[in-house]
């Protein structure tokens, strides 16, 4: 997993392969770290390479969106896979979330 600043305001972390059970500490860690960091307003969270997305994941993103959101900051996912973006349908997430379809749409949404 990487985490880079996109714009100053904005810092994008690129989880990979398998989001489960097994990694899930790490990455509430990385995302904690990311969403309480002072100089971000926005975090991207960039899923054009993860694979799969277990329950345990998927509570990460929700505890990450919940601390993003008690701070007043925005917490944006993109680049789903078919069988990831099922997860969040499926359990009506998709709602909850900000999702979009790549970085592409969120910049044409930003440079409105």
């Amino acid at each position: 997993m990487t985490t880079t600043a996109i714009k100053p305001n904005i810092t994008t972390v690129e989880p990979q392969g398998y989001i489960s059970a097994a990694n899930a500490p790490e990455f509430l860690e990385q995302l904690t770290t990311a969403v309480t960091s002072e100089q971000n307003q926005i975090l991207l969270v960039d899923m054009k390479q993860v694979e799969f997305l277990d329950s345990a994941g998927l509570m990460v993103l929700v505890k990450a969106l919940r601390m993003a959101q008690n701070l007043g900051h925005r917490f944006i996912i993109c680049s789903l896979a078919p069988s990831v973006r099922m997860v969040f349908e499926l359990t009506q997430l998709d709602k909850v979330f900000e999702i979009f379809d790549s970085r592409h749409d969120l910049q044409l949404n930003f440079d409105r």
